[in-house]
């Protein structure tokens, strides 16, 4: 069963991310992986949050976090598309925009987990 959770969780989670991601790419076009760069920051908050809220907080079945964390956070979160597009910038010469999304990944991710530990203790 934990890993039928563990799919179901994945398959949302991608889901999520491609709706999120092509949304971000209408807005915002290619020039930047914004989409990516949301997912991950959004990914980090609520793992925060729910790392808080369903291991501090609430007593839940090992079966419903692994569904969560690994899952629809694992499906949902996208480390190896973040290293892909930053390698697509450095290989366009694009090094401003390489470092600044390195950058914005690792302390926007970091602040939001950062947030969402801290928004889901002051509840």
């Amino acid at each position: 069963m934990t890993l039928a959770s563990i799919a179901v969780g994945g398959a949302v989670g991608s889901v999520l991310r491609y709706l999120i991601q092509e949304q971000c790419i209408q807005w915002w076009g290619t020039k930047f992986p914004f989409g990516t760069l949301l997912v991950n920051a959004v990914g980090s908050l609520l793992i925060g949050v729910l790392s808080i809220v369903l291991i501090e907080r609430w007593v839940v079945a090992d079966e419903i976090r692994i569904a969560l964390f690994v899952g629809l956070l694992g499906g949902f979160t996208t480390f190896s598309a973040f290293s892909l597009e930053t390698l697509y910038l450095i290989q366009q010469g694009s090094f401003l925009s390489a470092t600044a999304n390195i950058a914005l990944n690792i302390l926007l991710c970091i602040g939001a987990c950062f947030l969402g530990m801290n928004l889901a203790r002051s509840l």
